[in-house]
């Protein structure tokens, strides 16, 4: 049958090209369903890669302001080009995009372009773009549908006064003012490119703190930044109305004293978290069971019918790329050789917000290990006593080992400072082949580098810190 293949993916993300890549390895045939023009999904267009190429050219932005700090003198003040700065990013997304076409052609994958949904337990029928239906018959199906930014009912996005992160990564001007609801990742990566940009910025989040999910440390030591940076941060605040007015949003709200308070702004980003695809797509006719929205997976990523897996955000686990790609490799895997698979380790993850300064753990907070009833140590060394960071003019933050005295088990990691979200590799790696951290710090470190910071935190954690 030329529409009979070994393993059908719905999606083109991180999760589902990944998967297909590996399945294609295996030896499987596979096509790829994706409703959008290019392939990549919301990780490559409206995500990962275009809000980081939004980052870097912030990052860029502010260091030529301070140039004059380290001998280069402008000859005027750099000017900040939304045009230019669009095409920049719009060009390393369509570069990416057609790495990805390459892989497919490279792995012999049939990437087809349509909407798909599951009409029989194993067939997907994909509607093409002009109206043209088939049918791919499945030995295997793969979900990896992803998510879409949630929406509030209160706060309906329109796409110019109240935006979604899709919206902005396509605005084409800096708005005066910004206020950023929610302070997870996307709200305070928004933030901190805005704030470069030169809006002004205040961040309104519920929960006490800023990043929620992060070591409590790294959450007060972002926001002491922000607040050096302008960026007003209102934590343990709720919105309670939100009215557009011709010059943009008016906001009202109760602190966390129970203050009522009002906020004028030209634009109000919605950054509350991702929603599952998971609806009008043939699932549950199928019998895959649904939880809030989320396919409910086991821990290989199948779903109650053994032939059908889910990976990425539309189940309920990290809403991360780099997540996606490890459950898209197990499900391939796990179709391939059951035996032989090994389900992930989620506290194993990675955690990485790209703001200014970058934030980036991995394992268990210094409450959340307390709370688990270990006898734990800590260990802080401060980027102001590296070298490197003296360097680079960046000696903001910090790495922070926490270790349990039982066994010398490094529990968790968490830096904040720069390139934070590439130092964690080091952290993951030891926690993955169960490093102690007079394993690390027994490592030698080449000098000068900030990766120094994790052995001196390691060191730190056995109460003899070197350079502080």
């Amino acid at each position: 049958m030329a529409d009979a293949y070994d393993l059908v993916v719905l999606g083109s993300g991180p999760g589902g090209y990944v998967a297909a890549i590996r399945g294609a390895q295996l030896g499987m045939r596979c096509a790829v369903v994706e409703k959008d023009p290019k392939f990549g999904g919301t990780c490559l267009h409206r995500g990962c890669i275009p809000t980081k190429a939004l980052l870097h050219t912030a990052d860029a932005f502010d260091e030529m302001r301070h140039a004059d700090k380290i001998g280069i003198a402008l000859d005027a003040a750099p000017r900040l080009d939304m045009d230019k700065v669009h095409a920049y990013k719009d060009g390393v997304v369509g570069k990416n995009a057609k790495g990805i076409e390459f892989l497919f052609r490279k792995n012999k994958i049939e990437g087809v372009h349509g909407m798909g949904r599951l009409v029989g337990p194993n067939d997907v029928s994909v509607t093409a773009p002009d109206g043209d239906t088939r049918v791919l018959h499945a030995r295997h199906i793969l979900i990896a549908t992803g998510s879409v930014p949630r929406e509030l009912p209160f706060a309906p996005t329109d796409g110019t006064r109240i935006v979604n992160s899709d919206h902005l990564l396509q605005r084409r001007t800096v708005p005066a003012s910004l206020a950023v609801l929610g302070a997870g990742a996307v709200g305070c990566e928004f933030a901190s490119v805005y704030a470069a940009f030169g809006s002004q910025v205040t961040i309104l989040e519920q929960q006490p703190r800023l990043l929620p999910i992060e070591d409590e440390d790294a959450s007060q030591a972002l926001e002491r930044s922000f607040r050096k940076r302008g960026i007003q941060s209102l934590t343990g605040a709720r919105l309670t109305a939100v009215q557009p007015t011709d010059a943009g949003v008016d906001l009202q709200l109760t602190t966390a004293s129970g203050e009522a308070r009002s906020l004028s702004v030209e634009v109000l980003l919605v950054a509350v978290g991702r929603a599952p695809v998971a609806e009008g797509l043939g699932f549950e006719a199928q019998g895959i069971q649904l939880d809030r929205g989320y396919v409910r997976v086991n821990p290989f990523m199948q779903t109650r019918v053994p032939h059908i897996y889910a990976i990425g955000d539309v189940v309920n686990t990290p809403w991360l790329a780099h997540v996606a790609s490890a459950e898209g490799i197990l499900a391939a895997e796990h179709m391939h050789d059951p035996a032989s698979a090994r389900p992930l380790d989620y506290g194993r993850v990675p955690s990485c917000t790209y703001c200014a300064p970058e934030v980036a753990s991995v394992g268990l907070t210094e409450a959340a290990a307390r709370a688990a009833g270990h006898d734990v140590q800590i260990g802080s060394f401060p980027f102001t006593a590296l070298g490197k960071a003296a360097i680079l003019q960046r000696t903001e933050g910090f790495v922070k080992v926490v270790r349990s005295r039982t066994y010398d088990e490094i529990l968790g990691v968490h830096i904040v400072g720069a390139h934070a979200t590439d130092l964690i590799a080091e952290a993951c790696v030891a926690m993955q082949v169960e490093a102690t951290t007079e394993e690390l710090f027994r490592t030698i470190h080449a000098h000068p580098t900030l990766s120094e910071a994790m052995m001196e935190a390691a060191h730190a954690a056995h109460g003899h810190s070197i350079h502080t």
